[in-house]
């Protein structure tokens, strides 16, 4: 059977998060949907079953980071399973992958707000259509048009497969998740219990008088994580491969961390994506960063409206009321703070900005953002692809012709988000 996880036409909704990922790498509770097709249907990247349909700037990054391919056809005598990329990687959605790839017969997920395709099974009989498809049709448009016809899944599970609407929902299902999630990898994980309720990997190293707390739930600290002296651990959290947690941190109330993360300062109920810094003190809480993110020392947000009301947040121009009491912001890779950048409640910033001072709208990206100061200017995306080289140096990480040429094209994408603020840019 192929597996072909793919973007629909709601994906640009999760702008910033996804400029620079598909959909599908997007991580919540600790886990990706990615993680979760390698698991089901081919433990190793690159077993050729698994297949993505991606923006097209992104198709050469699917290849090299996540070794799966664009797919050239489909399978008509195995058949396929069709996976949204914007669902939640919960982890009851595992028991429902399965079950709907085991289905004997054609059938639908269909998502009751909007009629999108959630997931789909079709059976060779029924993929005649696609490949036999008109050259002027993409294909992922004949899947999508063969999907539509089938007859809808009938079956407990399908109450699974939620999606992600917007980035704030990414933050919702994380602190509803993350129980189950810590829970799922003890049960499926080789870890060592290293002192009740804390489960580490080889390397795992945690300085002097940390006060650890796994009342409300377990800690796990991968391969060469490294704790600090003084720091408060607060279960459930998560650490990924070779994060480092400074001396005096205070992580707390439901922490995803992803691999070469240096973490500081006090953070909580947040999600941090792999290669970003927030080193030093400051509170960050109930917000999702991307990757090679930076906020400088004394950098805050605000999770909380002084009316404890419930918060909404925009996007472009569009307001949604998001019935959340806590959110703080949303930030896209490769953006960075200056020190003692204040960000208010649920503000959205875009990728490779600059923030100083108070940051009391949403951002957009590619900007020097001091709104404070009366100034906000472009950042050319050939200073931010300088700025890529000497950050992955630092790290010890090529930087590819790929890597700079994402840089361009998320900037060329973005356009339109500097002239819908008016910044005569």
């Amino acid at each position: 059977m192929q597996v072909i996880c793919f973007e629909d036409q709601h994906v640009d909704q999760l702008s910033p998060i996804v400029h620079a990922r598909p959909a599908y790498a997007i991580t919540c509770a600790s886990h990706r949907l990615i993680d979760w097709l390698f698991w089901c249907f081919g433990q190793d990247a690159g077993s050729g079953s698994i297949h993505g349909l991606v923006r097209s700037y992104l198709e050469v990054l699917q290849e090299l980071d996540f070794k799966i391919s664009t797919p050239s056809g489909v399978d008509t005598e195995g058949g396929v399973l069709l996976v949204n990329a914007r669902l939640v990687p919960r982890v009851s959605l595992e028991r429902s992958l399965r079950a709907l790839a085991e289905s004997s017969s054609s059938a639908a997920v269909f998502d009751s707000e909007d009629g999108s395709i959630l997931a789909a099974r079709i059976c060779g009989k029924d993929l005649r259509p696609v490949s036999e498809r008109e050259p002027t049709v993409s294909l992922i448009d004949a899947l999508e048009s063969a999907a539509r016809g089938l007859p809808r899944w009938e079956d407990a599970a399908a109450t699974e497969f939620q999606v992600f609407r917007f980035p704030h929902d990414v933050v919702a299902h994380h602190m509803t998740s993350m129980g189950d999630a810590m829970q799922w990898r003890i049960e499926n994980g080789d870890y060592v219990q290293q002192q009740d309720g804390v489960f580490v990997r080889s390397g795992v190293s945690i300085g002097d008088h940390a006060s650890i707390h796994t009342e409300d739930g377990p800690i796990i600290l991968e391969e060469g994580v490294k704790i600090g002296p003084f720091c408060f651990l607060e279960g459930p959290l998560y650490a990924g491969a070779g994060t480092r947690v400074l001396e005096h941190a205070a992580i707390k109330d439901g922490v995803s961390l992803g691999h070469t993360v240096k973490i500081g300062g006090e953070v909580e109920a947040s999600i941090i994506e792999g290669f970003t810094n927030k080193q030093h003190h400051g509170f960050l809480g109930h917000s999702y960063l991307g990757s090679w993110i930076n906020l400088g020392a004394g950098t805050c947000n605000s999770d909380l409206k002084n009316t404890y009301g419930k918060i909404n947040i925009e996007y472009g121009d569009r307001k949604i009321a998001t019935g959340m009491q806590f959110l703080g912001c949303i930030m896209g890779d490769y953006s960075k703070t200056a020190i003692n950048t204040g960000i208010f409640t649920g503000k959205v910033i875009g990728v490779c900005s600059m923030l100083y001072g108070f940051v009391t709208g949403n951002v957009p990206s590619y900007v020097n953002y001091a709104r404070l100061f009366g100034q906000t200017s472009l950042l050319p995306a050939e200073v931010m692809v300088n700025t890529q080289q000497r950050m992955f140096a630092r790290r010890k990480v090529e930087q590819r012709e790929c890597d700079k040429q994402l840089i361009v094209d998320m900037y060329q994408r973005t356009e339109p988000e500097r002239e819908a603020q008016h910044l005569g840019l």
